[in-house]
C-alpha cells in the first residue's frame, strides 16, 4: 500500500493561497513599528511557548495516573479522579484561573511565616498561576481521554503479559501505556492545538505572553489590522507546527491493532 503523503493538493493550494494573503498584507500594511517591539516580542514568544510546553508535560504527567485509576481503582480514588475530570471539563479554564490568582493567591500574604519562606518570591508572580491553571485544566481533558484509551487496549495483549508472569510495572510501562498512548495521539494532537489557544488568557493575570504583548503595540502605536495579522500568524505558524509533528509521528508508528 503506496505510503500516505503528507501534503495533500487541497492542503498546498491553502497553503499557496495563504502564502499569497501574507505576502499582499506585507506590502500593503505599515510594518514601521516591528522593529522597536522584535525584542519584547519575541521574549514574549518564549514566554507562551515556555508555558504551553511545561503546561503539557506536566498536564500529561497528571493525566496518565488520572486516566489509569478510573479504570483499575481503587474506588474511592477513581471517584475522586472522575470527579477532578468533571469539575476541571465543566467550568471555563478562565475562572479557573482567577480562581488561583485572584482567590486563592490573595489568601497566601495572610499566611504566617509564608511571607519569609523561599515560596514567596515564586507566590508574588503571576505565572506560577498561569502554568497550574493551565497544567490542570490539560490533565482534567487528557485524563478522560487517557481513561478511554486505557480501556480500549486489548484486553488480550494484557493477559498475555499476566499469563507470562509479567509484574504489573512492566505491563503498564511496557504494553499498556504505549497502546494507550498510540491510541490517543491524533486526538492529544488537537489537544496540544487547543491548549495552545487557551495560552492568551493568561494575559488577564498579568503575564505578558505573545497576545499580551501585541495588545500592548496596539494600545502605543493606535495601529490595529498589522498587530492582529501578525499575532494571528505567529499562532497559525505554532498550531500548524505541532499539526505537522503529530502527522509525521502518527506516520512512523506501526498501525493500531
Amino acid at each position: 500500500m503506496p505510503e500516505q503523503t503528507l501534503m495533500k493538493p487541497h492542503r498546498l493550494i491553502m497553503v499557496l493561497v495563504a502564502a499569497v494573503l501574507v505576502l499582499t498584507f506585507a506590502f500593503m500594511m505599515d510594518w514601521a513599528w516591528l522593529p522597536k517591539y522584535s525584542s519584547e516580542i519575541l521574549d514574549a514568544l518564549w514566554i507562551t511557548i515556555a508555558l504551553l510546553v511545561s503546561s503539557i508535560v506536566a498536564g500529561f504527567l497528571l493525566a496518565v495516573p488520572i486516566g489509569l485509576v478510573q479504570v483499575t481503582g481503587p474506588r474511592p480514588l477513581a471517584w475522586l479522579a472522575m470527579s477532578f475530570c468533571t469539575l476541571i471539563r465543566g467550568t471555563p479554564i478562565l475562572l479557573q484561573m482567577w480562581v488561583l490568582y485572584y482567590g486563592l493567591g490573595s489568601l497566601f500574604p495572610y499566611m504566617p511565616g509564608l511571607r519569609q519562606s523561599w515560596l514567596w518570591p515564586y507566590l508574588i508572580e503571576a505565572w506560577p498561576y498561569a502554568f497550574v491553571a493551565l497544567t490542570l485544566s490539560f490533565a482534567g481533558y487528557e485524563g478522560e481521554v487517557m481513561r478511554g484509551a486505557f480501556k480500549g487496549v486489548p484486553r488480550g495483549e494484557l493477559e498475555a503479559a499476566h499469563a507470562i508472569g509479567m509484574h504489573p510495572f512492566t505491563i503498564l510501562h511496557r504494553i499498556w501505556l504505549p497502546r494507550a498512548v498510540q491510541r490517543v495521539l491524533p486526538t492529544l494532537g488537537g489537544e496540544l492545538i487547543l491548549q495552545l489557544k487557551a495560552t492568551p488568557l493568561v494575559a488577564t493575570i498579568a503575564v505578558v505572553d505573545v497576545y499580551a504583548i501585541f495588545g500592548r503595540i496596539r494600545q502605543e502605536t493606535f495601529i490595529i489590522y498589522e498587530p492582529l495579522l501578525m499575532l494571528a500568524l505567529i499562532y497559525l505558524i505554532l498550531a500548524g507546527g505541532i499539526a505537522f509533528a503529530f502527522r509525521l509521528l502518527e506516520n512512523k508508528l506501526p498501525a493500531r491493532g
